[in-house]
C-alpha cells in the first residue's frame, strides 16, 4: 500500500492515542499467569498485541475481546490460569513482527514444564534474541536458535534458578524477559542496569501483587511468586503521541491536545529535551491510574532550537529518534546524537532508513555508525520514500510529509498497523 501524505500548516483539535502498546504487551502476559480474572481497558489494537493474546490464546489462556463504551476502547478480559496453568502449545507460537511477545513471553516459557517452539514474521528473524538468550539460560532455561543467536527459538522449560544479572546494554524487553523468569524463581533475582529504561513491567509487577524492590539502577523480584488477577487502564501510547507532538511543534499554525498520554518518566524523555528546546508544551490533568503516570498534553507551534542530543537520554528516545530526526531539519542548529546503534537492529536499519528518506526529500544529512547529524532550517520536498516494512519510519515520513512541499509517497505503509491502525486517518483528520 502507497499513503499518499500532503503539506499541512497546522494540526489542531482534540485527538486521543491508542492504548500503549508496551504496557498491554505485560498487562496481557501478567494477567494470564495471574490467580482469577483480570479486565485491561485501552488494551492497544496494535497488531504486535495482538501476537501477544494469539500465544496466550494457544498456551491455553481464555480471553474475551471486544470494543466497549462511548470511545469505542478494546477491552479484553483473561481468565488467569496461575503460575502453573500454561498448556503445552499444540504448534508454534507465533510472534508475527512483534520482538516485545518473542523476548518478554520467553522469560515465562523458560519455566514451564514443557517444550515450545517462538518463530515469527521475516522480519522478526532476522532480531538478536542472543541478549535473553544467556541470562535465562544462566537462570537454567535450555533454548536453542538458529544462527547468530536468531529465531526461531526452541525452548525447554523446567525449573529456574534466581540470579543477578547485569545487563551489558540497556533494554527494557531484556530485564522484563529476567524477572518474568524470576517470578518462578526461588529466592531473589536481580536485574542491574547500565541505564534506566522504561519501568512499566517492576511497575505491573508491584501492582499484581509481586515483591519488587528496586535500588538505583537495580531491580529485583522475589519468587516464587503469586500474581492476583486485576482491574486494568492502559494509558494512552506515548510513542504514538511522539508522532502528533513532532507535527504539531513543527508546523507553524498547530493547537493540539492530547488526552490521556501515558507519561511515565522512564517514557517522557522526550518531552525533557524538547522543552528546553523551545517546545511549547504543557501538561494537564496529570493523575496516576495502577501506578502509571496519565495526563493531557497542550502542543503548539514551537521555534525549535535544536542541537546535539546528550548521551544519556539517548537510551529512553530510542522510539523517538527516527521522528526526532525528520522534526530536527525544522530546528534551527538541526540536530545530531550519537549512541543509538541499537537502532541498526530494529525493524529495519532505522538509522540507514532515516538518512536514505530524508535525502530523497531534498535533505542534508551526515550517517555515523551510531547516529545521524540533520542540518537545520532545511525545506524538504514531496518525494517517494521507503517504509522498509517499518512501522516507525512510515509514521515519522508521514511527519515529513506534512513539512514538505508537494505530496509525499510513502511505499509499505500498512506496516503502522503493527504498532497504530488509524494513523493515518487520525493525521489527516486533524490536519489542516
Amino acid at each position: 500500500m502507497i499513503q499518499q501524505v500532503n503539506p499541512a500548516r497546522g494540526l489542531n483539535g482534540t485527538v486521543r492515542m491508542p492504548g500503549d502498546k508496551s504496557i498491554s504487551h505485560r498487562y496481557a502476559m501478567l494477567s494470564a499467569i495471574a490467580e482469577g480474572p483480570s479486565e485491561i481497558r485501552f488494551f492497544s489494537p496494535a497488531a504486535d498485541c495482538g501476537s501477544t493474546l494469539g500465544c496466550l490464546e494457544a498456551l491455553g489462556v481464555t480471553l474475551h475481546c471486544g470494543l466497549e463504551g462511548e470511545n469505542q476502547e478494546m477491552v479484553v478480559r483473561v481468565e488467569g490460569v496461575g503460575s502453573t496453568g500454561l498448556k503445552p502449545p499444540a504448534a508454534d507460537l507465533d510472534a508475527g513482527n512483534s520482538g516485545s511477545t518473542m523476548r518478554m513471553l520467553s522469560g515465562i516459557l523458560a519455566a514451564q514444564p514443557f517444550h515450545s517452539r517462538f518463530t515469527g514474521d521475516a522480519s522478526l528473524s532476522r532480531r538478536p534474541m542472543q541478549r535473553i538468550i544467556d541470562p535465562l539460560s544462566r537462570m537454567g532455561a535450555r533454548i536453542r536458535s538458529a544462527e547468530g543467536g536468531r529465531p526461531p527459538l526452541e525452548i525447554e522449560g523446567g525449573p529456574l534458578r534466581a540470579i543477578r544479572y547485569e545487563l551489558p546494554v540497556a533494554s527494557a524487553q531484556v530485564k522484563s524477559a529476567v524477572l518474568l523468569a524470576g517470578l518462578f524463581a526461588a529466592g531473589a533475582t536481580e536485574v542491574v542496569e547500565p541505564a534506566p529504561t522504561r519501568d512499566h513491567t517492576e511497575i505491573a509487577l508491584e501492582h499484581l501483587g509481586a515483591d519488587v524492590e528496586r535500588h538505583g539502577r537495580t531491580v529485583s523480584v522475589r519468587g516464587p511468586a503469586s500474581l492476583k488477577g486485576s482491574k486494568l487502564y492502559v494509558p494512552g501510547d506515548f510513542s504514538s503521541a511522539a508522532f502528533f507532538i513532532a507535527a504539531a511543534l513543527g508546523l507553524p499554525e498547530s493547537n493540539l491536545v492530547i488526552q490521556n498520554v501515558g507519561l511515565n518518566p522512564t517514557r517522557a524523555a522526550l518531552l525533557d529535551v524538547l522543552v528546553p528546546m523551545g517546545a511549547r508544551i504543557k501538561v494537564l490533568n496529570l493523575d496516576t491510574v495502577n501506578g502509571e503516570l496519565i495526563g493531557d498534553l497542550h502542543v503548539e507551534s514551537s521555534a525549535l532550537e535544536g542541537g546535539e542530543l546528550p548521551a544519556e537520554f539517548v537510551p529512553g528516545l530510542i522510539d523517538e529518534l527516527p521522528m526526532l530526526a525528520v522534526l530536527g531539519t525544522q530546528m534551527t542548529r538541526g540536530l545530531s546524537f550519537s549512541g543509538a546503534a541499537e537502532l541498526r537492529v530494529k525493524e529495519s536499519d532505522r538509522l540507514r532508513a532515516v538518512a536514505d528518506n530524508l535525502r530523497r526529500m531534498g535533505a542534508a544529512v551526515e550517517e555515523s555508525p551510531d547516529g545521524l547529524s540533520i542540518g537545520g532550517g532545511q525545506s524538504l520536498h514531496g518525494a517517494e520514500v521507503e517504509s522498509y516494512g517499518d512501522h516507525r519510519i512510515a509514521m515519522a515520513f508521514a511527519v515529513g510529509g506534512l513539512f514538505a512541499e508537494g505530496a509525499t509517497q510513502i511505499k509499505d505503509a500498512e506496516a503502522v498497523a503493527v504498532s497504530f491502525p488509524g494513523f493515518f486517518e487520525l493525521l489527516t483528520r486533524h490536519a489542516e
